[in-house]
């Protein structure tokens, strides 16, 4: 049974906290002021696709990428759960 993409975030991020990479890294989720959604999480070795930029109008937007091992998502007001999902599968597709 697949769990839901709130569910696996807290599952993956308790997976990284090691004593270290918590106190160092983390996940951040902030609004913007256009409006919209800021995902940055450290993903370390994530091997992402081609970067995601999809506009399909001025509130239905997202634009991912990973630079550095960190990932950066950004999106409309209502695309929250959608940045979170390439999140799931990018790290889903680099482990294999």
């Amino acid at each position: 049974m697949e769990i839901d993409t709130l569910t696996w975030l807290q599952h993956w991020y308790r997976s990284r906290c090691d004593g270290r990479w918590e106190h160092q890294s983390g996940i951040r989720v902030e609004t913007l002021d256009n409006p919209g959604w800021s995902v940055v999480a450290d993903v370390g070795d994530v091997e992402a696709p081609t970067p995601v930029s999809e506009e399909r109008s001025d509130d239905d937007w997202v634009r991912c990428d990973v630079k550095d091992g960190r990932f950066h998502g950004y999106g409309g007001p209502g695309n929250l759960r959608e940045i979170l999902e390439i999140l799931r599968a990018w790290i889903r597709i680099s482990s294999g």
